[in-house]
């Protein structure tokens, strides 16, 4: 095979096995639908990581596959744009879908549309393959969408649910908002650049720095400025930046393998990529990165804080992922690209363990999702216990694990850079550490330790049960008395263990090339002097750390170490000791505690001014347009003149002939007199 023909049969095979279970599934055995789907996505993945072996010593591909469409001077093309960045992408993005893959196996077994979601992930793999290989912006655009409409399929899988359909809805209307500003930014692009390919587009970038454009009255703005902010405001929506995060926590309706999927290394990460493919556009505009920092400072933290009232095992670990996008958004505005994708990666890992971790412990405990009813569990399923708690360690960014590397080249990235925010962003994601810490290690505390509290729990059929009534079978509504929680057969297991090993690991060994050495060298552009983030982190690494083993070393005396140890300490004293005290600070502060509930108001304020407020312009529309004007006016008011008219007219027809004879008369004295005239 030649490398062309290696780069189309990436994305190719999962849509491949997608389609083929997507309608020929009900035909097949219903092994087929596993088999089929996890061929394909494995052979992707053995493909990925020839491609990456191979870009670490070619130089990067960039080639059109087809031509779609030519409009006047316009070329609208499919093309693949293969360097390390993209390569990096497309083996993170298969290795963790393949886990999902298999763990699906299992946690989807009893569900009657295994073979539909098999093909819906699947689909899900293609559109991101699609999105980080394009060299153009139509490409990214048309992964985009497509990783949009997959997730609001996945989302609503269990469409008998109206909870599940209200939030794929919203999922896919707040995505629409942010796709808004994206196709805008686009638009601007083709306008002012005249392409859409990558290439011809940072060519003459810097041409464009200074231009100034009009968008209201005479004011002028940075065309530059302009395009990022729109083109950020996509990814707003994509990696769940305030506001437009708010369909993220709702999206743990669907199945927790798509919950993985969506939150680890695909669509919430599309974002983040896109930015930093982006950086020879966005370090021409400091506004723009100072609005990129501020805005992901405001989530790391703020979203951080909702994580800790969090009850529901996969929302406390979803409220964790928006905190970790605003990390990586961090970086990104302190023009420390490589440090974003590198904890991009990272947490790919160590975020889908913690995800497909919740979904083994759901299965233990039969689907009761409540973290309150748990407890002790380290003793019934010591396989998710100890991959648990590596993943939350990683998350925390305990030394030496894979999650430290990133979370603190972050946070030094944040302290080195000098544009407008980065003081609030360093106090953000410092603070951020110990929240983090807080609320992982509550969640653990509760889940793997103290008492077996499943114990005093009852069957109740009020329990939410997380395949519903859409599954055939009878599921228990949380654990009886009698029952004890289980470990999942291998089929589960088996993705805990191998996503254990990059979370440990990965970061112990990638930091050096990926973020000091040449591995995004030719990839990612930084104007050093300009923003000196990366700079700065440089020096330090070479003249202070010199390897990674020296970095965690350095870190012991550090105070993002004191924060994390302190936030599992507290955590472990409120409710492993004393756990009064989460209750009574919760009674005291009952002000803040009702804020946190209400999600800072962000879901009331979209209900009550942008829902309601398009209802009532519908009414009004529906009102005035439709049965005023449509129907009264023009429909009826049309019978009604012709009604008056006719009203008239008959008037004129008497039946007798002396009037008939009169208005001949009449009717000829007036044609004489207009022809004489003439």
């Amino acid at each position: 095979m030649t490398m062309q023909q290696i780069y189309l049969a990436i994305p190719l095979l999962p849509l491949l096995a997608a389609i083929i279970v997507g309608l020929f599934g009900k035909q097949l055995p219903r092994a087929a639908a596993h088999v089929v789907t996890i061929l394909g996505v494995g052979a992707s993945f053995a493909l990925s990581v020839y491609v990456l072996n191979d870009a670490m010593t070619s130089a990067p591909y960039n080639a059109t596959v087809y031509s779609w469409l030519k409009s006047g001077n316009f070329t609208f093309e499919i093309g693949f744009l293969i360097d390390r960045l993209s390569a990096m992408m497309m083996v993170v993005v298969t290795f963790v879908s393949l886990m999902v893959h298999i763990y699906t196996i299992g946690y989807m077994h009893e569900d009657k549309g295994y073979a539909r979601f098999f093909s819906y992930i699947s689909l899900f793999t293609f559109s991101m393959l699609m999105l980080v290989m394009s060299n153009n912006f139509m490409q990214l655009f048309f992964g985009w969408e497509a990783v949009g409409l997959v997730s609001y399929l996945l989302i609503g899988f269990w469409y008998t649910r109206p909870t599940a359909i209200y939030a794929n809805l919203k999922a896919f209307l707040v995505n629409r908002v942010g796709d808004f500003g994206f196709l805008l930014g686009i638009g601007l692009v083709l306008f002012h650049f005249g392409s859409l390919d990558y290439a011809a587009v940072f060519s003459v970038a810097p041409q464009m720095a200074d231009v100034q454009i009009n968008l209201i009255g005479n004011a002028q703005w940075s065309l530059m400025t302009v395009t990022c902010i729109l083109l950020f405001i996509g990814a707003m929506g994509k990696s769940a930046q305030v506001p437009l995060h708010v369909w993220l926590p709702d999206s743990m309706e669907g199945p927790t393998p798509i919950s993985a999927l969506i939150h680890a290394a695909t669509m919430v990460t599309a974002g983040i990529f896109m930015v930093a493919r982006m950086s020879p556009l966005f370090e021409l505009s400091s506004t723009a990165l100072s609005f990129v920092m501020i805005i992901g400072s405001i989530t790391a933290l703020f979203m951080g804080f909702l994580g800790i009232i969090q009850n529901d095992i996969k929302r406390v670990v979803a409220y964790s992922t928006l905190s970790q996008l605003g990390y990586m958004t961090v970086a990104l505005g302190a023009s420390a690209y490589s440090v974003a994708i590198f904890h991009l990666m990272t947490h790919a890992f160590f975020k889908a363990l913690l995800f497909l971790g919740a979904g083994s412990v759901i299965m233990g405990m039969h689907h009761d999702q409540d973290i309150r009813n748990m407890g002790n569990l380290k003793k019934y399923m010591p396989v998710t216990w100890i991959t648990s708690l590596i993943g939350s360690l990683a998350l925390i960014g305990t030394p030496f694990l894979s999650g430290f590397y990133s979370k603190d080249s972050i946070i030094e990235a944040a302290k080195a850079s000098t544009i407008t925010g980065s003081g609030f962003a360093y106090f953000a994601v410092l603070a951020g550490v110990f929240v983090t810490a807080f609320y992982s290690f509550r969640m653990y505390f509760l889940v793997f330790h103290g008492t077996e509290k499943w114990r005093a729990v009852k069957h109740d059929a009020h329990y939410d049960d997380e395949h519903g009534a859409h599954d055939d079978h009878d599921h228990h509504h949380g654990l009886s008395p009698t029952d004890d929680p289980h470990e999942p057969g291998w089929v589960i297991k088996l993705p805990l263990i191998l996503l254990a090993i990059p979370s440990l690991a990965i970061g112990y060994f990638a930091i050096e090339p990926m973020l000091y050495g040449s591995f995004f060298k030719g990839v990612i552009f930084v104007d050093s002097a300009t923003h000196p983030a990366m700079h700065e982190l440089t020096h330090e690494w070479h003249e202070v750390m010199h390897n990674a083993a020296g970095m965690a070393l350095h870190s012991l005396m550090s105070l993002p170490l004191l924060l994390a140890t302190s936030g599992v300490a507290v955590a472990w004293f409120f409710y492993m000791k004393r756990p009064d005290i989460p209750a009574s600070i919760q009674a005291r502060f009952s002000t803040i505690n009702k804020i946190l509930e209400n999600k800072y108001g962000f879901d009331s304020f979209n209900e009550r001014v942008f829902a309601a407020g398009s209802v009532f312009i519908g009414n009004k529309l529906w009102q005035i347009g439709d049965v005023k004007i449509i129907d009264g006016a023009i429909v009826n008011g049309t019978a009604n003149l012709i009604g008056k008219l006719s009203g008239v007219v008959r008037k004129l027809q008497t039946g007798l002939i002396y009037h008939y004879a009169f208005a001949m008369i009449i009717g000829v004295f007036l044609m004489l007199t207009f022809f004489n005239k003439v």
